[in-house]
């Protein structure tokens, strides 16, 4: 029952990155500095690996806060949100502003990501607590 849990955590959060990503298409791509053909649509090959990648990290993620979570005894859907708010906003999102840092990426870039790395992982927190 817990992978069930876990996947629907992943999923939640994986849905919110959708959203968020295609509200913030224009300036991610701006800020990623990804090359785009004339109609502002990022060139490349259309692979789907960078969607698997997401989704299999989203599951890693959120089995790692449900471990965290059972083994701190964090067992509200106040405390699980506010935990998975704490991870996103202060061990992802630093981890990924360093390396954005040292490869000299647009600041622009790490707020775009921050925030889906600080709501996906409230949002996983928020459906690990619920079950």
């Amino acid at each position: 029952m817990e992978f069930i849990n876990v996947l629907a955590a992943a999923l939640g959060a994986f849905a919110f990155g959708a959203v968020w990503y295609i509200a913030m298409s224009k300036p991610w791509i701006a800020a990623a500095e990804i090359a785009v053909d004339a109609n502002g649509r990022p060139q490349g090959n259309g692979s789907v690996m960078p969607f698997v990648v997401g989704l299999l990290a989203m599951v890693v993620v959120a089995g790692m806060m449900r471990h965290v979570f059972a083994s701190s005894g964090i067992v509200s859907i106040g405390g699980s949100v506010v935990a998975g708010l704490g991870i996103g906003a202060f061990l992802i999102t630093p981890w990924m502003a360093m390396n954005y840092a040292f490869s000299m990426r647009k600041p622009a870039l790490t707020v775009i990501d921050g925030v889906n790395s600080v709501v996906g992982c409230a949002i996983m927190g928020l459906i690990l607590g619920l079950f």
